[in-house]
């Protein structure tokens, strides 16, 4: 019988994803990885749910992969290997992909492929005691699944120290360089739960749109980014004109 390592619960339309591996800090096994990555899935099949909310239980969010499977994903196995990287890799991109806003709400131990996790989502609530970096180079392990997302949150000087070096840094230094939202003493699914209640009071269209044309523009050059925007400016408006 397969474990239960991720918790589901709706609240008014939010839905709180809990990690609940808490004896190993949350670590990205490959079974938590697949229920995490099929519980972020299955958001789209439940028009009822307009916001969503990640953490952890336990004494961290998560301490990135687990490296007691290392042993068993060797060169002589690369089926394997592909397959464990190409989950790893939708992992890290699902949240941005959803029609709905996701906050993670993290805190204590929050690195690795825990700390990409966190920056995959829309808004980021953290503790004061959070322990986040990528420490896989002092492992001798490439942060390379990590990277996309830290490199283009951060910027390339910032994000070359903090890969490069595998230092952590606490919860005030994420602020300042713009990787966390909010700071709360204690437990930050509160103030998470705040956020995610403000998105699910909005349009639900309206709210898709914004996040896919949010992503869509990043990734565009100036004047395609303005088209871009231009042209979801006219269907909102046409959209409210219908539905007024």
């Amino acid at each position: 019988m397969t474990e239960i390592l991720v918790n589901i619960e709706d609240q008014n339309g939010i839905r709180i994803i809990t990690m609940n591996r808490p004896d190993k800090l949350n670590a990205l096994n490959t079974a938590l990885t697949q229920q995490l990555l099929t519980a972020f899935e299955g958001l789209a099949a439940v028009p009822s749910v307009r916001a969503a909310i990640i953490r952890g239980e336990g004494r961290g969010f998560c301490a990135g992969a687990d490296l007691s499977e290392f042993k068993d994903l060797t060169t002589d196995q690369s089926d394997r290997v592909f397959e464990r990287a190409e989950l790893t890799c939708r992992l890290q991109s699902v949240a941005s992909r959803l029609h709905i806003p996701v906050v993670a709400a993290i805190h204590g131990a929050t690195v690795g492929g825990g700390a990409g996790i966190a920056l995959g989502c829309d808004m980021v609530v953290a503790s004061r005691g959070l322990k986040f970096g990528y420490p896989e180079t002092k492992h001798g392990i490439v942060p390379a699944l990590v990277m996309t997302g830290l490199q283009r949150a951060l910027g390339r000087k910032a994000a070359f120290e903090m890969i490069s070096l595998g230092r952590l840094i606490d919860a005030d230094e994420a602020n300042e360089l713009g990787l966390v939202n909010r700071i709360v003493d204690g437990d930050p699914l509160p103030m998470a739960m705040e956020i995610a209640k403000a998105w699910a009071e909005i349009n639900p269209q309206a709210m898709a749109s914004t996040k896919q044309l949010f992503y869509r523009v990043g990734e565009l050059p100036f004047e395609a980014a303005m088209a871009v925007g231009r042209d979801t400016n006219a269907l909102m408006r046409s959209f409210r004109t219908e539905n007024s």
